[in-house]
């Protein structure tokens, strides 16, 4: 057999792998640590965010590259990639946050409704986009995103949060 068994040591976050083939040894390592995503980053607070509305097991900040004014994303504290690979409790919790959240954003950016989507393939933590729309043509992620100043995203936040 040409394989000789494979020998590790851990260093910390990685794990050094060994693997003798035909008696050379063949070096890798693996990161144990998955680095996290950069929605964590904003709930650990590492990255700054126009927070809407914050719980414990929730947060709720507006997005930085909306489609309309007030444009707000919620999402479970707990890292999870894809929306139905969580528990049942933190799913239902989620989309309550989000019916929460919906009349203050209605109330701070007067519009028709607030459309919700969930796509998950942009940040692999989940998450639910509430935005204000007028018409069907406000939800499509095609159009080009918006831009806000720093200051415009703080006075929508706040009036946002003084109608939660």
């Amino acid at each position: 057999m040409p394989f000789a068994p494979c020998q590790t040591v851990t260093f910390g976050y990685f794990t050094l792998f060994c693997l003798f083939l035909n008696g050379i040894p063949i070096l890798f390592y693996v990161n144990l640590v998955t680095m996290a995503s950069i929605f964590t980053r904003i709930i650990q607070g590492e990255i700054p965010a126009h927070k809407v509305y914050e719980d414990d097991q929730y947060l709720a900040f507006l997005d930085i590259s909306p489609l309309t004014e007030g444009h707000t994303l919620v999402v479970p504290k707990k890292e999870v990639d894809y929306i139905f690979d969580l528990d049942d409790d933190t799913l239902t919790g989620l989309m309550l946050v989000a019916k929460k959240l919906a009349p203050a954003i209605q109330k701070a950016c007067p519009c028709l409704r607030i459309g919700v989507s969930v796509i998950g393939l942009e940040v692999p933590h989940t998450h639910v986009h509430l935005i204000p729309m007028q018409s069907m043509r406000d939800m499509n992620f095609s159009n080009p995103k918006l831009q806000f100043s720093p200051d415009e995203l703080a006075a929508t936040a706040s009036r946002i949060r003084a109608n939660v």
